[in-house]
């Protein structure tokens, strides 16, 4: 804490900037504390399986670096959303403690930013969020690039993130394509978004659809309960409406299971089936271990757990052709260990990409 923070009494002056600027700065703190604590406060609540919220005042809103205004657009009673600050946030929905189920909402976008910027628009819905915006996972749709000249742009079109640890950049550069795909979708237009949510996958369909527009499995945040928030980007107005939250029986999913021992795994990828087992320690957030199967034997491994979610990598043997050459090859798995069993992403850097599953042996 900084001096001026300190508590010591403030010396006042009748048209003195600098003190003005003092309390000014403090009221924002104050307000933004409150706010954060309203939420805890509401957090956990309602235990009705379904809540809804039709968004024609702001009254069932927590805000947190955003502000919320009670507005109509095309034609309905709607909550707009806008942000004048990079620090993270959203709208908490009053009340909400969500596992497992279904969110439902109309959302809109009206993209505000300047020619020329990167293909703006973004605009979604948060769940299992904290009410302090310190964690949550996360939906959001760029209509801006559904129209894009480049396919690459368009496939970025619906996007999931967990945030921190898991934002675009790192999901995109570590794992191309997964969790983000393209949708025919339009700005200032209302879509209709379902989000399904089950233990540790979740799906996204978008007005009406029966097929998902985008699949998420092993979600990455390690929170398996939290609030539901609305979620904008800095200087653009997002609008929702009609949002509607069904829960379902959790599935019995927990946090915490160790890597240590002996697994045989499974993996199918884009490249085909192959298999091994992995012998794995731990020592703390560290794990060590072994692979041997189809990509090799006795390769070491290396890799981190955190409360149940593992990354792990091997010096892979990948093989060139049907007389036994091989090149080296980086191996990748990433997801969460639960009880005795665990799977998740696996790729062989510029060779194959795909899912892997294991099963705890004796």
């Amino acid at each position: 804490m900084n001096s001026r923070d300190s508590g010591r009494p403030l010396n006042l002056q009748v048209g003195g900037q600098d003190n003005m600027s003092r309390i000014m700065r403090l009221a924002g703190k104050a307000s933004e504390l409150l706010a954060i604590a309203l939420a805890w406060a509401s957090f956990g609540q309602t235990a009705s399986n379904a809540q809804t919220f039709a968004l024609s005042d702001t009254k069932d809103l927590v805000p947190l670096n955003v502000k919320a205004d009670a507005i109509e657009y095309k034609g309905r009673k709607a909550v707009r959303l806008t942000k004048d600050t990079e620090k993270d946030g959203f709208a908490l929905l009053r009340g909400t403690d969500f596992q497992d189920g279904a969110i439902e909402a109309d959302i809109a976008l009206k993209i505000t930013a300047p020619p020329g910027v990167r293909m703006p628009g973004f605009v979604g819905i948060a769940f299992r969020a904290r009410p302090d915006a310190s964690r949550y996972e996360l939906f959001y749709l760029r209509p801006g690039n559904s129209h894009a000249e480049d396919q690459a742009m368009r496939n970025h079109s619906v996007q999931y993130t967990s945030e921190p640890d898991f934002g675009w950049y790192k999901l995109r550069r570590e794992w191309p394509w997964v969790y983000e795909a393209y949708a025919d979708l339009q700005p200032e237009t209302w879509t209709k978004v379902r989000i399904e949510i089950k233990g540790r996958s979740a799906k996204l369909y978008l007005n009406g659809s029966e097929n998902p527009s985008l699949i998420v499995e092993r979600l990455k945040g390690q929170d398996l309960r939290g609030g539901i928030a609305l979620w904008g980007y800095q200087g653009e107005e997002a609008y929702f409406s009609n949002v509607r939250i069904t829960k379902s029986s959790p599935l019995p999913v927990k946090n915490g299971s160790d890597a240590s021992g002996k697994w045989e795994v499974k993996a199918s990828s884009d490249a085909g089936m192959f298999g091994g087992t992995l012998q794995l320690g731990r020592d703390g957030g560290k794990v060590m271990g072994t692979w041997s199967g189809d990509l090799g034997n006795a390769r070491p491994v290396t890799g981190a757990w955190r409360d149940g979610y593992v990354e792990l990598s091997f010096n892979a043997q990948w093989p060139i052709d049907d007389k036994g050459a091989v090149t080296a090859a980086v191996a990748t798995l990433a997801g969460w260990i639960d009880g005795d069993s665990g799977g998740g992403r696996m790729k062989v850097e510029g060779k194959a990409d795909g899912r892997w599953t294991a099963t705890r042996k004796p």
